[in-house]
Order: structure tokens, then sequence, then C-alpha cells
């Protein structure tokens, strides 16, 4: 496959409610450099695509909070492209339009689709990777997820129950499972063909758009409709129209789920193992363990400050960067500091905060979200 048959697509729609406070409508995780380094989460996310793809075949799906801010950060990326939904409707319809959209303006295009918000850690290996998915992708029907070795039985991630090993990388797909209970997980974890959903997939623009005709039925018309008006001076409208209109639904549930349902054999989904140190930076507690692996000493403290001290105090993660900060006695806590919101809370509940998003929304509190 040559690099200009392959088309990024970037979905940048979330609001990153477990990083607050520091994410927000209108500058979510997605757009902070919660590396701690100087580029985002999203800059970060094209740059290691671009050895696969031109800066021009970029496409983006956000919301209108996000999309200016995007545009600042992306300026390589043709504005046109950053999309803005009229409202979430989950990946199902965003990645479809653009199946749609692609299948339209560059037939024969291979699409990966991309979470905005990831770590890689080892990015050779994963164009390595990509690079394959592609090919396997290029081949009639096929889709491509990739799946990664689970570390443990976590239960906030999607899993792929994989089959037959075509070899060591490659293995059919059996079916894929929403986030199980902790037994489930348990038992996912010991079976060992079990593996976490990245979330990263790679299928031809026409392979999707014809698996969401066929298992996405009721909703594939409107994505039609709205990619046949791209470019005409009805497109704006059509597409506040027609997409409130569609199903709100992932593309695990809209398309993945029941093609795997045809069998290992028939589905022609694959999983290939991404083996490159893939990190989802899913809460707190998840950006902590992705710092903590650098920490020298013993008590483990991930601290973002003017100037810190810790007496007795191990695994915490805080963030003031203005700050001195001390921490004496305090075991395993997060706490974010910004202009106007602390959050303190521990590294096990760190799961939670995206609860106090709803309650800020339900008081409407809408300055602090």
């Amino acid at each position: 496959m040559n690099k200009s048959q392959f088309y990024p697509v970037i979905l940048a729609g979330g609001s990153g409610t477990r990083f607050w406070p520091r994410s927000r409508r209108r500058m979510a995780k997605q757009v902070l450099a919660l590396e701690g380094k100087q580029q985002t989460m999203i800059q970060k996310t094209v740059e290691r695509l671009l050895p696969l793809g031109a800066e021009k075949d970029f496409w983006v799906i956000t919301n209108e909070f996000l999309a200016d801010e995007i545009r600042r950060q992306l300026s390589g990326v043709p504005p046109q492209q950053i999309v803005i939904e009229p409202e979430p409707r989950n990946t199902a319809p965003a990645i479809g339009l653009a199946a749609f959209l692609l299948e339209k303006l560059a037939p024969g295009s291979i699409i990966g689709m991309f979470p905005a918000d990831h770590v890689i850690a080892d990015e050779n290996r994963f164009c390595q990777v990509l690079q394959r998915a592609t090919e396997i992708a290029a081949q009639d029907g096929n889709i491509v997820v990739m799946g990664v070795q689970p570390a443990h039985a976590e239960t906030g991630y999607g899993y792929i129950e994989t089959g037959e090993a075509l070899d060591a990388e490659l293995l059919r797909v059996k079916r894929f499972t929403e986030k199980p209970n902790q037994q489930k997980a348990d038992e996912f974890l010991a079976a060992g063909n079990y593996y976490w959903n990245s979330g990263i997939f790679v299928w031809s623009a026409r392979t999707l758009v014809n698996a969401l005709r066929e298992h996405f039925s009721e909703t594939a018309p409107y994505l039609e409709q709205i990619a046949a008006a791209w470019g005409t001076k009805d497109f704006g409208k059509k597409y506040a129209e027609l997409y409130p209109k569609c199903e709100n639904i992932s593309i695990d549930y809209a398309v993945l789920e029941p093609r795997s349902a045809k069998g290992e054999h028939s589905s022609k989904l694959f999983c290939l193992r991404a083996e490159f140190g893939w990190n989802d930076l899913g809460s707190w507690a998840a950006l902590y363990e992705h710092h903590a692996t650098d920490q020298k000493d013993d008590q483990k403290n991930v601290v973002h400050s003017k100037g810190s001290y810790a007496l007795n105090a191990t695994g915490n993660y805080v963030y003031a960067p203005d700050k001195f900060i001390a921490t004496v006695g305090v075991h395993n806590l997060v706490v974010v500091e910004t202009e106007d919101a602390i959050l303190v809370t521990t590294r096990e509940q760190s799961q939670d905060v995206g609860k106090i998003v709803k309650y800020l929304n339900d008081k409407k509190l809408i300055d602090l979200v």
C-alpha cells in the first residue's frame, strides 16, 4: 500500500471528564499535554502517524467546543477536514460518516481509526504493525483490530476473544466482549486468548461502508445522504438535520459484534497483537502509572510543581505547577490544582472523577465544566 491510499481518521469528540479539573469542555484531555511534554495528545497522535499518511489526508471528528483549538494545534490538517458533529452520537456515526465521505472522495482508500488521546511507547514498532494492518485491510472485506495483551484483569476495557492463530502476530477474531465484571476479567486473563480492545481499527472505506449498510442499516442512509452533500451549499443543513437522527452507539456494538457473529472463519475479522507499549490514559491513576515507571526514588511520587518535599508519603500524584508541594504521611492520593478548582481523591477512586462533572452540570455550574 502506498502512502497516498491511507487516511487516518482521529476521533477527538470526547470531553475527558475523568481528567477534571484540568480537562474541560473547551480544553479537553486530547488537546492537553498530559504527558508533561510540549506536544498535546492529539499532536502526538498525528506525529506518530506521519510515516504512513500525509497530513493533508488526515480527518478529525470533534465537537463545537474543541474545533477551534484543534485547528490551531493541527495547522497542517485542512480545516474543512476537522469535522464538527452537530451533537455527539458515539463512534459508529462518526467513523461511519468518514467512511462514506472517503468512499466518495478517495475510492480505494484505507482508513485507520484512532482515538486522539492514547500513548504509544514504541512508535517505530507501532508503524510496523500498522503497515501490516493496512496490507491486510486492503484485501477485500477484511477488518483489522489492534489487540493489547492484558497486563492484568482490567474491567475498564472491552476485550477481543481470539481464535485461530495465523502466525505469531495475527489471529482470527471470535467475538468482541464489552467491559466485563471482575470475575469475567479474571477468567479472560486466565484463558490467555483474550486481548484488550485498543480502539484502533483499520479497514477500507468500501469494507466499512458495506458493513454499515449491512449491520447499521437504519443509520447508514443518513450518513450516505450527508456524505453526498459534501462540498455543496446544502452540506451544513443536511448534516445538522440528519446526523442527530443517527443511532448513538459505538462502532463495536454497531458493526464489529454483529460481524463477529458470522463466525471466525467467515467474519473476515482479524486481531493484530499491539506490542508497542499502548496506554489509553483513561484516568489520573493510569497517568500516574505511566509517569511512575520513570521515577527513580523509592517513594514513587509523581509531582508536577515548582518544588516538592515528601516525608513518609508514597505513590501520590500531585499536579500544582505554580506551587511548592509538601506531602507528609499520605499515600496513593491524587491532588490536582487549577486556577478555579482543586481535586483530591485516591488513585483507586480516580475512575469516578467523571461523576464530578455530572454533578457540576446538574447544578448548572457550567464555568467549572
